[in-house]
């Protein structure tokens, strides 16, 4: 006869294969907290509405709490005979309480205590990451408000086009992790629903009280339909898909700073302490810490697809394939935190190479469109004016020169309205003082956003 808690209709064991191809104990061990805090909110609940008494519930509580003792010590073996967590905290009480124990899963199923398990989880997990998130945010604007009047070359289609400045580019960033710390305090009141007291998926013949449990696990709302409280995994599918595009973000930042890092551009140093170098030859360092990164996107990504391949076409209710959800929910959660914690650290320790960035501001014609626009504030319909400034940009490009290198003679050449006050016009701290537009680039608009984030963060 099986020994499972489960076996009671089973003539023969289970095969040793079975067990360890059955088993996610390996997986679901890091749940043990919360599966012990969602067991001893159920006892009270039973308590309370007199379904075992009170003295019992007390015992098992007590119980539960060594039992928690014991697997922070390490003196709990996990064993894949036992399965999972649920089925080891059980066994481990009832080694402290004896038969009593036996009481403990009266009024719920697996499936209702997994489904509150993560949620218990992820709620906790979430917060973490949120906090770590604006951590980053912090060094994010400390680092643009360390560097608010340096210009560098902004650049569309990785080709340089109108000079910004460096602390407004940081600040684009801070905004994408804006937007994915809302995504994730959004996603939570989805996360924050109490599904025990399903049961298996039909609910349960015994008087529970799940607002009771509801109060004392402290989560937001009761589950409404006992079938979807134990199917639902939307929202460990909404959790990954928030954090690939947080990692996407990331993988955008590991980009630029890799490319900036380089002797090509020149734009950064990142320190001894973020980088490594070549076993063969002396004189590299490597930008690995955002090449990881970068490199970890794809995983999160794929445990994107790995979640949504698992959950797509599962009939009602529970399945066994949703014991696949834990793997890719738990190393997207430790993925994220690193890296996110890892940027932290490092944002503070690069340093800025500010001459570089801005002479690279004085090659590639970055002031053509401002050369336009010097025609338009003097009469000239914008597309005439931008046709006059393709001109002149041919003009000098056929004479090795820059726009601003051009004599007087020569850009009267190309325009009447032309005067001398040109030069003063496409000249560097002068188009980026014009980009007043709210969002722009202008030295004012950039301190006052960097002020605003600080307040928003502090």
């Amino acid at each position: 006869m099986s020994e499972k808690l489960w076996g009671g209709r089973f003539s023969q064991a289970t095969d040793k294969l079975v067990e360890k191809f059955n088993a996610s104990i390996d997986v679901d061990k890091r749940l043990y907290a919360s599966d012990i805090t969602g067991s001893i909110a159920h006892l009270k609940m039973m308590a309370n509405e007199s379904i075992i008494p009170e003295d019992e519930a007390e015992a098992l509580i007590k119980g539960l709490g060594r039992v928690k003792s014991k697997i922070e010590k390490d003196e709990i073996l996990f064993t894949d005979s036992l399965e999972d967590i649920h089925m080891h905290v059980e066994d481990a009480l009832g080694k402290e309480s004896g038969d009593l124990a036996k009481k403990l899963h009266t009024g719920r199923s697996r499936n209702d205590q997994v489904a509150l398990d993560i949620r218990i989880y992820l709620k906790e997990e979430t917060l973490n990451i949120i906090q770590m998130l604006k951590n980053f945010q912090k060094a994010l604007v400390a680092m643009a408000g360390k560097h608010l009047d340096v210009v560098m070359p902004g650049y569309t289609h990785m080709q340089r086009a109108q000079p910004v400045l460096f602390s407004h580019h940081l600040m684009a960033y801070y905004e994408m992790i804006k937007r994915d710390v809302q995504r994730f305090e959004e996603s939570l009141k989805r996360v924050d629903v109490m599904p025990l007291g399903a049961a298996a998926l039909a609910g349960t013949t015994y008087p529970l009280n799940r607002e009771y449990t509801r109060q004392v696990l402290d989560f937001g709302k009761v589950s409404e339909n006992s079938i979807d409280s134990v199917s639902d995994r939307d929202f460990v599918m909404e959790f990954i898909s928030h954090a690939s595009i947080c990692m996407i973000h990331l993988s955008r930042l590991s980009e630029e700073l890799i490319l900036w890092s380089s002797s090509e551009f020149s734009f950064i140093t990142i320190s001894d302490a973020f980088t490594t170098g070549s076993s063969i030859m002396p004189q590299k360092k490597n930008p690995d810490v955002a090449e990881l990164v970068r490199g970890k996107t794809g995983r999160v990504v794929g445990n994107l697809v790995s979640i949504l391949t698992t959950m797509k076409s599962l009939p009602m209710a529970y399945n066994k394939d949703m014991q696949e959800d834990k793997e890719p929910l738990f190393d997207t959660i430790d993925t994220l935190k690193i890296c996110t914690e890892v940027y932290t650290r490092m944002l503070p320790n690069i340093e800025v190479h500010t001459d570089r960035m801005k002479n690279a501001c004085k090659q590639g014609f970055l002031n053509a469109t401002d050369f336009a626009d010097y025609l338009v504030n003097r009469g000239m319909a914008f597309r005439q004016a931008h046709s006059v400034a393709g001109k002149a940009v041919a003009f000098a490009l056929a004479n090795n020169k820059e726009l601003d290198e051009l004599t007087l003679d020569e850009l009267q050449s190309f325009s009447d309205l032309i005067e001398g006050d040109i030069y003063h016009f496409i000249s560097l701290d002068q188009m980026i003082s014009r980009r007043i537009s709210y969002g722009g680039t202008s030295f004012d608009n950039v301190a006052l956003a960097v002020e605003k984030a600080e307040k928003e963060l502090n």
